[in-house]
């Protein structure tokens, strides 16, 4: 007779990287053919080949547990972002209310597989609610599928120098690469969210990836904000903005869908850029924040810095109009008198020489 917690689907819940790039993909259906790895209990299990070199995959947990973490039953990966779920469970603060002891979590677990939908909607795991760790985690998150973590695992035999199989060997002849410590992983702790060792690097990069380092010139009070379109006008992003210090001006670039937002003290462009380090949202537009940039120096500026110097040292005593020597010459110019009028560079309107 059958039992009562038992689990008969037609399809399991997997992700595309562990489907594979095969559309004709077929499987084999064993009815509770295995039990669960996070709640124990007996649940049909599926396995299929997901391309040509490939290794032969299948289902490790059952699909209640799948669909209260939202993650494949086979990689144990988020569905929606495909990164493990401490990884989006930091960036959502979603806390994980599944037990951990044997005992409790297999009532837990009993009780919710009938209430999966009230479950669905009470935990946010697309992070409609957290819009800088849904950015975040786009940020993060891989755009295509890798088929390659699909392939044979290396061959222990080969590390060893004792394979004899050759070419007939279903794993891979090649020697390891990497960190030893990706390779001590758990399913338990993966579904958790807890030690896990490849959610760890993976946080670690991203807080150096997303520090908004302030320019070291203390007279730059400008951000960027870069994902404009049509629907964020000029007054959105003052009344953003406006909560972190005194405006000077906000600037909207419609070509470039960008725009300038300008501080009139440092402090107020600090705690800003502080606010939208992982990114923000207006009218459901997911925009991002960099520090301006400082003017350019050029010839032009120099020139310009020049004539001020040599005003400044040269300055006519009364209503004296301005000399020739208070006049810098350009490149090039000789300091002898013009044969022509029209041939003195310094010659300024009607001021007599």
């Amino acid at each position: 007779m059958a039992s009562a917690n038992e689990e008969d689907v037609e399809f399991p819940i997997l992700c595309e990287t562990c489907l594979g790039e095969n559309p004709y993909v077929r499987m084999t259906k064993e009815r509770l053919g295995k039990e669960c790895k996070i709640c124990a209990r007996a649940f049909t299990i599926f396995r299929w080949l997901p391309g040509r070199g490939m290794r032969y995959k299948k289902t490790e947990i059952c699909p209640t547990c799948a669909k209260l973490k939202n993650v494949c039953q086979t990689c144990i990966l988020d569905l929606e972002h495909g990164l493990p779920v401490q990884v989006r469970d930091t960036a959502l603060s979603i806390q994980d209310e599944v037990p951990r002891e044997e005992s409790n979590r297999r009532d837990y677990l009993a009780k919710m597989a009938n209430n999966l939908e009230v479950m669905g909607e009470q935990t946010d795991f697309s992070g409609k609610a957290q819009p800088a760790g849904r950015e975040m985690l786009k940020r993060m998150a891989r755009k295509d599928p890798y088929y390659q973590r699909n392939r044979p695992h290396i061959c222990s035999f080969f590390v060893k120098g004792q394979c004899t199989r050759g070419n007939e060997c279903p794993y891979r002849h090649e020697m390891p690469q990497g960190d030893a410590e990706l390779a001590k992983q758990n399913i338990v702790d993966r579904y958790h969210g807890n030690n896990d060792p490849v959610a760890r690097r993976m946080l670690a990069r991203s807080l150096k990836t997303d520090k908004l380092d302030a320019p070291d010139d203390k007279s730059i009070t400008s951000l960027f904000v870069l994902g404009l379109d049509q629907s964020v006008t000029q007054a959105d992003l003052r009344d953003h903005f406006i909560a972190f210090g005194e405006l000077k001006s906000v600037v909207v670039v419609p070509k470039g869908n960008c725009a300038f937002i300008n501080y009139k003290n440092r402090a107020g462009a600090e705690a800003a850029a502080l606010a939208a380090l992982s990114g923000f949202t207006i009218k459901d537009k997911s925009l991002k924040v960099t520090w301006g940039k400082p003017k350019p120096k050029g010839p032009k500026s120099e020139l310009a810095q020049a004539n001020v110097i040599s005003k400044e040292t040269t300055a006519p005593t009364g209503s004296q109009p301005p000399t020739r020597a208070s006049i810098p010459l350009p490149p090039g110019a000789r300091n002898d008198s013009a044969l022509y009028p029209s041939q003195d560079p310094t010659a300024q309107g009607a001021y007599s020489k």
